[in-house]
């Protein structure tokens, strides 16, 4: 019985390691040019999340200057941002979620 509960606390806490926190990445990468529902240099979250997919949402973080024209904008000052795939979905979500406020 204890090693059955030893080997779950385990597994859970592998799976809460490898896990990765969207507002932890928005906080290291996006904050100096987005806010959450303000306006700072970028757009704010809650305005992206009206307007973009997920997908259109990866697209642009993974490439800013191959998407900008697709998106109507004259040109680009989002540089691109090296996140591994794991940070860039859970930046992603992080973004998504403030869809309906």
């Amino acid at each position: 019985m204890k090693k059955n509960i030893l080997v779950a606390l385990s597994l859970v806490s592998f799976l809460s390691a490898n896990e990765v926190d969207g507002k932890r990445v928005f906080e290291t990468y996006c904050w100096g040019c987005h806010h959450q529902t303000a306006v700072a240099f970028g757009p704010p979250f809650i305005e992206i999340a009206k307007k973009r997919s997920h997908d259109e949402i990866q697209a642009y973080i993974a490439s800013p200057e191959s998407m900008y024209k697709s998106f109507g904008y004259k040109r680009t000052v989002m540089t691109k941002i090296d996140l591994s795939d794991k940070e860039r979905e859970a930046v992603t979500k992080y973004v998504l979620s403030y869809k309906g406020k």
